[in-house]
């Protein structure tokens, strides 16, 4: 089945762009394409999305209201946000609000297509470097004397994992990379997550990196 994709972009070029890249892509179905949050919230639930393309400033609200939102409704659908923004509060807000993934509009239109069939692969189309912009409000939150203390249990298989993680690697290059197959390579991602007491990809780069 063609993933099926959502566009929330109030620039109509931009907005247009998008369309025609996932129109290029035999698996992919554009299924709506709104220009503001209130559309967002009235169209995109009945259709259901495997993907949402977000932009956080639209004319009626941000984009971070409405993916907040919308995983209440879609709990299963990824939101992708693509923004010109990339400052620690606006990245920390759209995760906290359940995006799984944080793209810069330059990115190319291969990124872009990558980073669609990353996020339905389970994994994180996020740079280490905007990553790195979260760490500090997560230090803020998280005595001194408790940091590291989760990341001291891991393996150093499993650390390898995760520094390839936070360089973007996905599941299958890792698993070329280690010569170890995907299973693995996702048993030892079930390890990770139990000792880190995290329930993603993104958790676990996240806590590994303000850790380390």
């Amino acid at each position: 089945m063609p993933i099926s994709i959502a566009i929330v972009e109030d620039d109509a070029d931009i907005a247009e762009g998008i369309a025609d890249i996932i129109s290029e892509v035999s698996d992919f179905k554009l299924i709506c394409c709104c220009r503001n949050v209130r559309t967002a919230l009235s169209e995109i639930p009945a259709a259901a999305p495997d993907v949402i393309i977000m932009d956080i400033n639209l004319p009626d609200g941000s984009g971070i209201y409405a993916t907040a939102k919308l995983k209440q409704l879609l709990p299963h659908t990824e939101v992708m946000i693509f923004t010109v923004y990339e400052n620690t509060e606006d990245i920390f807000q759209a995760l906290e609000a359940g995006a799984s993934g944080y793209l810069l509009k330059r990115s190319s239109s291969a990124k872009i297509i990558s980073s669609i069939r990353n996020l339905m692969k389970g994994e994180v189309p996020m740079t280490a470097e905007i990553a790195r912009k979260v760490i500090q409000s997560f230090k803020k939150q998280q005595p001194a004397a408790q940091r590291g203390a989760a990341s001291d249990k891991l393996t150093p298989r499993e650390v390898d994992i995760l520094q390839m993680l936070a360089k973007g690697y996905p599941t299958k290059e890792i698993a070329s990379r280690r010569s170890i197959s995907v299973d693995t390579v996702n048993t030892h991602l079930k390890s990770i997550y139990d000792k880190l007491r995290v329930h993603s990809r993104t958790e676990a780069v996240l806590k590994f990196l303000e850790n380390n």
